[in-house]
């Protein structure tokens, strides 16, 4: 991420959860799916790394389903990160640091994301998944709720107007809109597809996508045993 996309994040942190739900159509079933995915892991989760964190949305869902692992959220707005503390407090840990840094040392049994790594771009993404697997334990799993792109022009066109029809729906206001797609700009979107190519090529054996609505997925990767 750049330093004005950052800023831009910070801006947001305080009111991002709320401005996020009007936002993200799927929000539940986009979260829920990922905590879902954990359940591929070979051992119910010990250690796990948030990327791109932000306010700690996803952090705190993995967090109820698995209460007794360690949490370490990373992303590169400590604003985003202060909120994410005020949630869960001292029972996590928290690094402020871009994506394209080296990840705090492992093991870990799960990595994941949520709306993040699309700001990459797609070498930036394919190092990143490779350096994800390296630092999994064996069995260990990858889950990346993220946004996507479709498979052609045609695809993307639609998904763009299902989008904007129910985060009117959702309560979105005009201006709302108008900001989302402003931050759009700043996406690098990739295909499922085109994704799960990158996943086996950075050594994942197993890499699926398990939940798909529109734009919005749940990409799935697990290191072998």
């Amino acid at each position: 991420m750049t330093d004005d996309a950052i800023a831009l994040f910070d801006a947001h942190a305080a009111h991002y959860e709320e401005l996020r739900r009007r936002l993200v159509p799927a929000f539940d079933a986009l979260y829920d799916g990922a905590v879902a995915a954990l359940a591929l892991a070979a051992t119910p989760p010990r250690r796990v790394l948030d990327l791109g964190a932000g306010t700690g949305l996803l952090a705190r869902a993995v967090a109820r389903a698995y209460p007794q692992a360690e949490l370490v959220l990373l992303d590169g707005s400590a604003a985003m990160l202060e909120q994410a503390r005020k949630a869960l407090g001292e029972d996590a840990s928290y690094v402020t640091a871009e994506l394209a840094a080296p990840l705090p040392p492992g093991p870990w049994d799960a990595v994941v994301s949520a709306l993040a790594i699309h700001h990459l771009e797609d070498a930036a993404k394919c190092e990143l998944f490779a350096r994800i697997h390296a630092a999994l334990a064996p069995g260990g799993v990858f889950v990346n709720a993220e946004q996507v792109s479709g498979p052609s022009p045609f695809f993307d066109e639609a998904y763009l107007a299902w989008h904007e029809r129910r985060a009117r729906e959702l309560g979105a206001s005009p201006s709302e809109w108008a900001g989302a797609r402003s931050r759009m700009a700043a996406d690098r979107l990739a295909d499922v597809e085109q994704q799960l190519a990158w996943l086996r090529a950075a050594g994942f054996a197993d890499s699926d996508c398990l939940f798909k609505d529109h734009a919005l997925a749940v990409l799935v990767a697990r290191r072998e045993d």
